[in-house]
C-alpha cells in the first residue's frame, strides 16, 4: 500500500481500530503505524482475528493491543481512553451465519457497536467511523446504489447493519458524536481469511483451485458484485476519520469501486491468474444473498474526496499472489 489517503501530521493524533486483528482493520491499523500515528490501539477478541496480522502491526513501537470483546461495555471504555479517532471494524459477517445465528449477530453487531458509541461520547473521541454494508439495500432492485435508496433486509446480518446506521444517526444528533458510515461492497484483498465455514469466495476460489479441492458456486454463477480491493476501504476509513469537512459528518457512504462483475467472471479470472482448468461445482443458491450489486459512489467522491486507487484487476493480481506464498 503506498498511496497515501491523507494530508494532516498524524504524529500527535491516537487512534482505535476495534477488529484491528482482523482482514480490514489490520490493514486500516497497518497505513496509521506507517504513516506515523501516535498511537494504534487495536482492540480484538480475536474470534475473526489472528495472530499473524498482530505481527504486522507489533513491528511498529506506537502499536498497542487489547484482547476484549465490544459486548462488554468496560471494555469499549477502556478502549476509548485518550482516543481521538475510532475506525469501528469489529462485527460479526456472512449472511448465512447470520440466518442461523441472529441472537449472537445482534449482541456482537447491535449490542457491541451501541456500546462503542457510548464509549465514544463518554471518552470525547473527535471522530467516528464504522463499518456497514451493502447489505442494506436488501431487495431495492434499481442499479446502481444510491445511498438514499434502500429496500427491506434479506437477513439478520443487513438487519444488525441497518440498525447501526439507526443509532449512528441518533448518536450524531442526541450525542453530538461526529460519526460517518461506510457501505462496504464486497471488500477483498490480501490476508482475507480463506478458511472457516464462511470464508470470503475469492480466497476459497484461489486455494480451492491451487490445492484442488472443491470449489462451489452458488445458483448460476451470473450474479454480480462490485467487488472492492481493500486499499480503497483504507482510504475511505482514512478520510472519514480527518475529514473537516461539516458535510461530510453524519453521512453512509458507499464503498467500491462503481463496476460490477460476475461470480462466473471471477472463477474464470482466479483460474487463468493460476494457470489451471479446474472446474468449479454449481448449486443451489444462497438464502438472503442479492442477485446484482452495483455501487454509486459520487457521493463519497464529492464529500470525502474519495478516489479508489487500485482496479479489481490489479487488486486480484496482488491477492493472489498473497495466497500463492500460502499455499505452494
Amino acid at each position: 500500500m503506498d498511496n497515501i489517503f491523507h494530508t494532516k501530521d498524524l504524529s500527535n493524533a491516537d487512534f482505535l481500530v476495534t477488529g484491528g486483528a482482523g482482514f480490514i482493520g489490520s490493514h486500516i491499523a497497518e497505513y496509521l503505524l506507517k504513516n506515523g500515528a501516535r498511537k494504534v490501539r487495536v482492540l480484538d477478541n480475536m474470534v475473526n482475528g489472528f495472530d499473524s496480522n498482530l505481527a504486522v502491526l507489533r513491528k511498529y513501537p506506537a502499536f498497542e493491543f487489547i484482547e476484549g470483546d465490544i459486548r462488554n461495555a468496560d471494555t469499549c471504555q477502556q478502549a476509548c481512553k485518550g482516543i481521538q479517532y475510532v475506525s469501528h471494524q469489529a462485527a460479526l459477517g456472512s449472511v448465512p451465519r447470520s440466518i442461523k445465528e441472529p441472537v449472537y449477530f445482534n449482541e456482537v453487531n447491535v449490542g457491541g457497536f451501541v456500546n462503542m458509541l457510548k464509549a465514544a461520547v463518554d471518552n470525547s473521541v473527535e471522530q467516528f467511523v464504522y463499518a456497514s454494508s451493502s447489505s442494506v439495500y436488501g431487495d431495492e432492485p434499481t442499479l446502481p446504489k444510491v445511498e438514499n435508496r434502500i429496500g427491506n433486509c434479506l437477513s439478520p446480518y443487513a438487519a444488525t447493519k441497518k440498525t447501526n446506521e439507526l443509532y449512528a444517526q441518533v448518536f450524531g444528533d442526541v450525542y453530538k458524536l461526529k460519526i460517518i458510515g461506510f457501505r462496504y461492497f464486497n471488500i477483498f484483498g490480501p490476508r482475507q481469511d480463506p478458511d472457516g465455514a464462511y470464508a470470503a469466495v475469492i480466497p476459497l476460489f484461489v486455494k480451492g483451485i491451487m490445492k484442488q479441492l472443491p470449489v462451489y458456486i452458488n445458483g448460476d454463477g451470473e450474479q454480480t458484485r462490485d467487488f472492492t480491493f481493500v486499499d480503497n476501504a483504507v482510504q475511505v476509513n482514512i478520510k472519514g476519520m480527518l475529514t473537516d469537512n461539516p458535510a461530510a459528518i453524519k453521512q453512509v457512504y458507499n464503498v467500491a469501486i462503481g463496476e460490477n462483475f460476475s461470480v462466473n467472471y471471477l472463477f474464470n479470472a482466479c483460474r487463468e491468474n493460476l494457470d489451471s482448468t479446474f472446474e468449479a461445482t454449481y448449486r443451489q443458491p444462497r438464502q438472503g444473498d442479492i442477485r446484482n450489486s452495483l455501487a454509486d459512489i459520487s457521493l463519497a467522491k464529492n464529500l470525502l474526496g474519495y478516489q479508489p486507487t487500485k482496479n479489481f484487476n490489479d487488486g486480484l493480481t496482488e491477492t493472489i499472489d498473497f495466497f500463492k506464498k500460502i499455499y505452494s
